[in-house]
């Protein structure tokens, strides 16, 4: 059976920068890694224009689909360009549950809580590709 990858990063205020996605999804594909990103189920949720559209999203539901994906995946791939509520919450409870952590974390001096919970941290995707081929 394929692993699972789980792809958390952060959304709420960056809806339309989620290129990273991609990148991290292909990289998961070629080392043979299933990708299991929420954002492939959410993106629609974001288009949302009309003012106090997110009061109207289902928080209890949309974080539970989240962490249910988190439990049948093998691997976390955490992805911090800056700080992020939800991918924080993230690393934790995979952490929590025994998963792998991979951090991609690009700030400059990231809280312990975020050192603490990552089996691995890297400074860019770009070194993705060897940690996943080579094993956590």
């Amino acid at each position: 059976m394929k692993k699972k990858a789980f792809i958390s990063g952060p959304i709420q205020g960056v809806e339309t920068e989620q290129s990273y996605r991609d990148v991290i999804r292909q990289i998961c594909i070629r080392c043979g890694y299933e990708p299991v990103d929420p954002w492939q189920r959410e993106k629609v949720i974001y288009k949302g224009t009309e003012p106090n559209w997110w009061a109207k999203v289902s928080a209890a539901d949309f974080i539970r689909r989240d962490l249910e994906d988190i439990e049948k995946c093998d691997v976390l791939i955490a992805y911090l360009p800056r700080l992020s509520a939800g991918t924080c919450m993230e690393l934790f409870y995979a952490k929590l549950i025994g998963k792998k952590t991979i951090c991609i974390c690009e700030i400059e001096n990231p809280s312990p809580w975020i050192i603490v919970h990552s089996d691995m941290i890297l400074k860019n995707v770009s070194e993705l590709e060897g940690v996943l081929k080579h094993g956590l």
